[in-house]
């Protein structure tokens, strides 16, 4: 799969979605946006391939937990994983098989849960 346009795609909307991110983290916030991603894909690509949630549903965990440590709120990375979600429907099948991108899909629903939870106790 061409991992670095999809990457592309969810980077610009994500900052597009909050614009803040680029007044506070500048073209080095882009950057480590587009390594996370990556790190998003290679999480899903390897919970896909052991078929075992957990490992992402851990990834989720402890990634949200090192971003509120930098003063990034559990949305932040909700927007990213909502917005991953839908442009995997985009990806051509050539690129990634149905099967393997609805995997992904439920995947990210799972992870999506989990913050909407964290987030939930947040605002509590």
């Amino acid at each position: 799969m061409n991992t670095s346009k999809l990457i592309d795609q969810v980077t610009i909307r994500i900052y597009e979605r909050d614009p803040s991110l680029n007044e506070r983290y500048g073209e080095k916030g882009i950057q480590k946006c587009k390594a996370d991603n990556q790190h998003h894909l290679d999480h899903l690509h390897t919970a896909a391939e052991m078929n075992d949630i957990a490992i992402f549903t851990d990834y989720t965990q402890w990634l949200n937990g090192i971003l509120q440590k930098f003063n990034m709120g559990t949305q932040t990375l909700l927007d990213n994983y909502e917005i991953l979600k839908e442009e995997l429907q985009y990806v051509p099948v050539t690129e990634l098989s149905t099967n393997r991108n609805k995997t992904y899909q439920a995947l990210l629903s799972e992870g999506i849960q989990l913050l909407e939870a964290e987030k939930a106790k947040e605002e509590a």
